[in-house]
């Protein structure tokens, strides 16, 4: 919902995107296993799929060198002069996953850890994409689809987010539209998001080098000139807190580089998307004894998230109309939180008439219905999306927006400004990497399908629902499946 722009918090000294490519290390891309699923045949496991690591954290050196052309937050005068030239000094290298970046996978399994010791220093946080070939990015094309997956956030405390999304990237990472760029996808080039984030080093194929200016804050990042703005679909933001699934739509198609106020340097909401979005906090929206260490969705264990696409004529070219959310833990169907504050009635769903209301009962920016709402929103989807993962902590506004009461200077019994019981001192980025640097989230089984596929006993979740039964009151198989029984 709020800037996940300060990702790139390293203090290895030459983190950096690029669009050669080094031949220091080859990059070999972890495999994670993922699930494609129907009604009728049930999930097939797609076993050649993998991940790779964003661009913005790998090390970029000189071609045929090994000068940086980065370090800290600064570049290189002499290799970067300006931003095409930079582009075709400077060469981006494999990672070391496990050993640089505390990046693991298992199976269907993927672990993100949030500070990694290693001979450089330490990493912080990570994102990283899911591929279909060993060239371009898993695309998704989510009308009239569910998405299921598991997570453990049991390790993230106040001020972290373990992050799933989706953001309209090109499939190959840039590479055919913009020739400079000789790295793509591989390389895990061509992000953007909703933030119209201007701390990504290289941008449409070229260095962002241009008035870059350090951050106050992040030892390891600044913003450059340009920003990267696109459609984003966040399934999964959360800590062991509290949760929050937004769509942000934008006014353009695929990534768009935003330069000077169009990228929100002094007004936030002056960009081609809407920053805020649409939100589904359970705690912010009145129920707070819903997700959390020991409530309804326990957090200090495995649980299975489903999200569903829904469409005003129930098929793929359709419009979207309704974001649907279910859960399954300990082999119960567990239904959304319903809203609880006086004004919002749209019941537990993300739909046109739920973000009217609370904009309007919150007092929010209206950038959502500006920038389209859910009709844009689902014209991305329609168009196909890349899986983004990601653990990162916020240097902007230490994650406040996710797990506490945010704006800090609003009063916090203000309906919408309480958003989870974290402390409003909770979260600099400081105190989260030296208290918990041992903290992750792992990622598992997705599958992605037909509306009611993906979950249930046939599908390979590791949440089996409960057995078909005639006792009155009690869900049959199929109501299980179909998500039409909840607890």
């Amino acid at each position: 919902m709020f800037p996940k722009l300060i990702l790139t918090a390293l203090s290895f000294l030459a983190v950096v995107s690029a669009q050669q490519v080094g031949t220091s290390t080859a990059e070999v891309h972890p495999k994670m296993s993922w699930k494609k699923c129907t009604k009728a045949g049930g999930c097939t496991v797609q076993s050649n799929a993998s991940i790779t690591l964003d661009a913005n954290w790998r090390w970029v050196h000189g071609v045929g060198g090994y000068n940086n052309c980065y370090t800290g937050q600064t570049w290189d005068k002499t290799l970067c002069p300006d931003g095409k030239t930079c582009a075709a000094n400077c060469a981006l290298e494999g990672a070391d996953y496990a050993g640089n970046y505390g990046i693991t996978t298992s199976g269907d399994s993927l672990t993100l850890k949030f500070v990694q010791p290693n001979s450089n220093g330490k990493n912080v946080g990570s994102r990283v994409y899911l591929m279909n070939s060993d060239t371009q990015y898993e695309m998704f094309k989510l009308l009239n689809q569910e998405f299921t997956f598991d997570v453990d956030v049991s390790n993230l405390p106040c001020g972290l987010n373990g992050a799933l999304y989706f953001s309209e990237m090109d499939a190959d990472g840039g590479a055919a539209k913009y020739p400079t760029n000789k790295a793509g996808a591989k390389y895990g080039t061509g992000y953007c998001d909703s933030q119209c984030p201007r701390d990504i080093k290289y941008i449409a194929g070229e260095a962002n080098s241009n008035g870059w200016t350090p951050s106050t804050g992040d030892p390891n990042s600044g913003k450059g000139t340009y920003g990267a703005c696109c459609n984003e679909m966040d399934i999964w933001e959360a800590n062991s807190v509290s949760t929050a699934y937004t769509p942000h739509p934008c006014s353009v198609t695929g990534l768009s580089r935003c330069t000077g106020a169009s990228c929100g340097t002094s007004d936030r909401y002056a960009t081609v998307c809407d920053p805020d979005g649409c939100d589904f906090n359970s705690y912010r929206l009145g129920d707070t004894g819903f997700y959390g260490k020991g409530l309804k969705v326990d957090t200090s264990k495995k649980f299975t998230v489903v999200t569903q696409f829904i469409t005003n004529t129930n098929t793929a070219t359709g419009t979207l109309t309704e974001i649907r959310r279910l859960y399954v833990q300990n082999g119960v169907v567990i239904q959304n939180s319903k809203v609880n504050i006086p004004g919002i009635t749209a019941g537990d769903s993300i739909t046109g008439a739920f973000c009217d209301a609370q904009k309007s009962v919150f007092g929010d920016k209206t950038q959502f219905q500006a920038k389209g709402g859910l009709a844009a929103m689902g014209k991305a989807g329609g168009n196909g999306m890349v899986l983004v993962m990601s653990i990162w902590d916020d240097y902007d506004a230490n994650m406040l927006w996710l797990d506490s009461s945010y704006p800090t200077t609003a009063n916090p019994s203000t309906p919408g400004v309480k958003r989870g019981t974290c402390a409003t001192t909770s979260g600099k980025p400081s105190d989260v990497e030296s208290a918990s640097p041992n903290s992750s989230v792992t990622f598992s089984n997705i599958r992605f399908g037909e509306i009611g596929s993906t979950y249930g006993a046939d599908t390979g979740s590791t949440s089996t629902p409960p057995s078909s039964t005639s006792t009155a009151g009690n869900p049959t198989a199929t109501q299980v499946k179909y998500g039409q029984w909840y607890v």
